[in-house]
């Protein structure tokens, strides 16, 4: 009897714990891209209001040119923080429905027409409202596997006035296969000008184009986006092993800018390094992503906001019974892509606590 109680114990606690590792989310569109961070009911069998925040910060410090480093003769660099307030509740226990405020602040240093400008963007961004549902779960005295989705929508509630700079910026389009070699050569000749433009301008002071954009400072899209996602957890004795994914469907918003779809994951393996009767301590490896295609102004396709970012870092997760949950993790991008001129993450750090009533 004392076994089975032990048992069933350690099964809630590694529920517990299972389900917020599944929440490390890669917490904002344009090169932030931003995960709605979605908690879950600490314990499979409570109901009720739960309180939480997120925050993920990231600083964009490299200038990339089609996925090459170049030069930065201005010292351009964002740094932005993202913080979600989290309000949810279950009312039943495979169910509960979440509203996420975003507050959003974004430092920034660039190049504009009138010379190297800085300045902020700060305010809230577009709220979410998210619906997350436990499909199948197992839980038994050594192992926890448990499957959710959730889906939902974004609102137009942050400020857009950014995206007018799009209007002014001398976009190039994205073009298909046609013109074949001819056109590849440009392009690569039109690369080659463009490095050795930012070369000459960081010995002579010229001014040159900016790598942050407006796409990239404005809190919100003006549009009603989808949310849909998934998440699997499963343990065996002090091992286990997350995944989460969550794409984001988009629509054209204000100015006639269109978003492209984004496309997060993040998980790994981790292992409890203590596993008591009402706190946990668990350590993982995170692998962690994201990727957008070409944003649209006007129904074209923009040259210079694809990009495809993988990380990889440390992750810490800790419970305490069925109320406290927190997580945090830092991750350094090993694979980043992009596309035209961008500037790009060196390094990001987020994580989240919830707090059930």
């Amino acid at each position: 009897m004392r076994r089975e109680t032990y048992s069933n114990s350690i099964g809630r606690l590694c529920t517990a714990v299972g389900i917020l590792i599944c929440g490390l989310s890669a917490p904002a569109l344009a090169c932030d891209i931003c995960a709605v961070y979605v908690s879950t009911e600490m314990s499979e069998s409570r109901t009720g209001f739960s309180l939480g925040v997120a925050e993920q910060f990231t600083h964009f410090g490299t200038l990339k040119l089609d996925g090459k480093e170049v030069a930065k003769p201005a010292n351009e660099h964002l740094e932005s923080s993202v913080t979600q307030l989290l309000f949810s509740y279950a009312p039943i226990p495979r169910l509960h429905f979440q509203l996420n405020l975003p507050i959003i602040a974004r430092y920034y240093r660039r190049l504009e027409d009138d010379g190297v400008v800085s300045g902020d963007e700060t305010g809230i961004g577009d709220l979410a409202l998210t619906a997350l549902v436990n499909v199948w779960s197992h839980v038994d005295e050594a192992s926890v596997v448990r499957f959710s989705l959730f889906g939902g929508v974004k609102f137009p509630t942050g400020n857009s006035d950014r995206l007018s700079e799009e209007l002014e910026e001398g976009h190039h389009s994205t073009g298909g296969d046609e013109g074949g070699e001819e056109e590849h050569e440009h392009e690569e000749g039109e690369h080659e000008q463009t490095v050795a433009k930012h070369e000459h301008a960081e010995a002579e002071h010229e001014h040159v184009e900016s790598g942050i954009h407006g796409h990239d400072l404005a809190l919100g899209s003006g549009s009603f986006d989808g949310i849909v996602g998934g998440r699997l957890f499963a343990s065996w004795r002090r091992a286990f092993l997350s995944a989460t994914v969550q794409y984001t469907p988009t629509t054209e918003g204000d100015f006639d800018y269109a978003y492209a779809n984004g496309l997060t994951w993040s998980g790994g393996p981790g292992v409890y390094a203590w596993l008591g009767h009402d706190k946990t301590l668990g350590l993982m490896a995170v692998l962690s992503g994201q990727t957008k295609g070409n944003d649209e102004l006007d129904g074209v396709k923009l040259d210079d906001t694809a990009a495809t970012t993988l990380f990889v870092g440390p992750g810490l997760v800790f419970s305490w019974g069925t109320s406290l949950a927190v997580d945090i993790a830092g991750d350094l991008p090993v694979i980043q892509n992009n596309t035209s001129l961008q500037i790009v993450a060196d390094y990001r750090i987020r994580g989240g606590a919830v707090w059930r009533f």
